[in-house]
């Protein structure tokens, strides 16, 4: 029989999250998820549709025997990976413009300091 524990243990570590973000994420302590994943809680369908709207995920997936992700879910991942390295690189470049700004902001201070 499958164990829908693992499938949660392989989407979360898929994700690089941590059991404590999970925690977080569906209000319960680290020692409840880690039961989860361990396959010492039964859940019941309440909590399987959160755990699965956390993933990003339907129900079935969590619950099919299929054990290599999706097609859908890595095109998913790799958009989101995308996402991140954009808005990565636009705070870069926010930090670079706010050092500049209060560089100039510091000049002018000295000058009005000075003159």
């Amino acid at each position: 029989m499958f164990e829908i524990g693992k499938k949660i243990k392989a989407l979360r570590q898929q994700r690089g999250w941590s059991q404590s973000d999970i925690a977080e994420l569906l209000s319960i302590s680290v020692p409840a998820f880690s039961k989860i994943e361990s396959d010492i809680t039964d859940l019941n369908i309440s909590r399987l549709r959160q755990i699965a709207e956390v993933f990003n995920v339907s129900v079935v997936d969590l619950i099919s025997d299929q054990t290599e992700p999706s097609q859908t879910l890595l095109d998913e991942l790799q958009e989101a990976k995308n996402t991140i390295a954009a808005q990565t690189l636009k705070i870069s470049h926010l930090q670079e413009y706010i050092i500049t700004l209060y560089e100039q902001l510091h000049k002018h201070t000295q000058d009005v300091i000075s003159g």
